[in-house]
C-alpha cells in the first residue's frame, strides 16, 4: 500500500497540482515540482507538453490506471457517437472503482481499486473483483454484507472533504449505490481542471 501512496504523492508534486483534493497533499505546502530544481522559472510548455500533461494527470486521477488500458479507452471513446473527450470521461467514471470511489464507499481512487480487487463489492447481487469493471446506468452496486463495517468503509462515508455526484444515487444505511446517468464532464466533481479534449489531441497525432 506505501508505494501507492508514495506514487500517488509523486504525481501531485510533478503536477504541481492537488489532483485528488485530499489535505495531506504535498502541495498544500510546496507548489512547485519536485528536485532541487522544482523552483525554477518554467519556460513555455509546448503543445506535445500541453497534451501528454493533461493525458498524464487525466489517467493518474483514476488510480493512475496503466497506458494500454488508457489507449483502449481512448479508441472506445472515438467509436462511440457524440464528443469523443465527454466520451472519454464518461467511460472512466464507468469503471466500477471509480464509482465505488464517488460514492464514498472509499476515502481515495486507489482504495477503490483494492477494495474491489479483494472482492468486497456486488453488482446486481454478483460479486465483480474487476477495478476496470463498467458499469450501466441502472446498475446497483453494494458493499458486501461482510465488509460494511470495515474501518475504511465507515470512516470514508463520514468524510466532509467531498460530496456524492448528482448521477449517483447512495444509500450509506445500506451501503448501496445506483448509477442514475452517464455524466458530462462538468459534471464530474475533479478538484482541479481536466482536459479530456488535450488527451483525444494527443491520441490523435
Amino acid at each position: 500500500m506505501s508505494k501507492r501512496i508514495q506514487a500517488k504523492h509523486k504525481l501531485d508534486r510533478r503536477m504541481g497540482q492537488n489532483i485528488w483534493g485530499r489535505p495531506k497533499s504535498p502541495v498544500n505546502r510546496r507548489e512547485y515540482g519536485p528536485g532541487q530544481h522544482g523552483q525554477r522559472r518554467k519556460g513555455k510548455m509546448s503543445d506535445f507538453g500541453t497534451q501528454l500533461r493533461a493525458k498524464q494527470k487525466l489517467k493518474g486521477y483514476y488510480a493512475n490506471i496503466t497506458e494500454k488500458q488508457f489507449r483502449r479507452y481512448y479508441a472506445e471513446a472515438i467509436r462511440l457517437k457524440g464528443d469523443s473527450s465527454e466520451n472519454l470521461v464518461g467511460l472512466l467514471e464507468r469503471r466500477l472503482d471509480a464509482v465505488v470511489y464517488r460514492s464514498k464507499f472509499v476515502a481515495t481512487p486507489f482504495a477503490a481499486r483494492q477494495f474491489v480487487n479483494h472482492g468486497h463489492i456486488r453488482v446486481n447481487g454478483r460479486r465483480v473483483n474487476i477495478p476496470s469493471y463498467l458499469v450501466k446506468p441502472g446498475d446497483v452496486i453494494e458493499v458486501k454484507e461482510k465488509s460494511k463495517q470495515l474501518e475504511v468503509v465507515v470512516v470514508a462515508s463520514q468524510l466532509a472533504e467531498r460530496d456524492v455526484p448528482d448521477y449517483i444515487e447512495v444509500d450509506h444505511s445500506k451501503m448501496t449505490a445506483r448509477v442514475t446517468r452517464i455524466p458530462t464532464l462538468s459534471e464530474v466533481p475533479y478538484p482541479v481542471q481536466m482536459e479530456p479534449n488535450l488527451v483525444i489531441e494527443f491520441y490523435s497525432r
